[in-house]
């Protein structure tokens, strides 16, 4: 017969009543943005300094881009919380994964900086994602853009999906604050 002593038997329906009377939710990290609602300065004039520099870099080459992947005719305010939330993931991962790649040597160091505060702000917004309702599926204009972005990386140079990105990088960063924020923005 098994014998158990009275305090680690205690402990261990104490520990099994616990755990069963306080829900899963409440143990996971919470989900807080706040910071991204007014990002600190320094952020962004890096982001400005970036863009610029980008701009005088574009500005020699001549490169053209019909690149119109920002250009929508639906204002993100438009959209849930929830779909607001997917529609910044992905732009920060498309702009994470832009900065990551340049490989122009003039531009390198400029980009770390922003690289930095916006794969944090992507990670950050998965980990709420990951706490939200994983049946929720995007709204139609939602998945019109993720198909407009997803044939955009499938046909598009690197180049101008990079000088997109970057030309567009504040309108990435108003998406973000509004969806911080969690309520209607212009």
């Amino acid at each position: 017969m098994l014998c158990l002593g009275f305090a680690p038997l205690l402990a261990l329906v104490l520990g099994a009543s616990l755990g069963a009377a306080f829900p899963q939710d409440v143990l996971k990290k919470s989900c807080s943005l706040s910071k991204y609602q007014f990002p600190v300065p320094h952020e962004l004039k890096a982001v400005q300094k970036m863009k610029t520099q980008f701009e005088a870099i574009m500005h020699q080459s001549n490169r053209k881009c019909n690149t119109r992947l920002f250009h929508r005719k639906w204002n993100p305010a438009e959209l849930s919380v929830h779909d607001r939330m997917m529609l910044v993931e992905a732009e920060l991962d498309l702009a994470t994964t832009m900065l990551g790649l340049s490989t122009a040597p003039r531009f390198a160091e400029t980009r770390q900086q922003p690289l930095a505060f916006l794969t944090q702000a992507r990670e950050d917004l998965r980990g709420c994602l990951a706490m939200e309702d994983h049946s929720h599926q995007p709204s139609g204009k939602l998945r019109h853009w993720l198909q407009k972005l997803q044939v955009a990386k499938d046909t598009e140079t690197t180049g101008c999906l990079e000088a997109s990105v970057i030309l567009h990088l504040f309108q990435v960063l108003n998406d973000l604050r509004c969806t911080a924020l969690r309520e209607q923005c212009t």
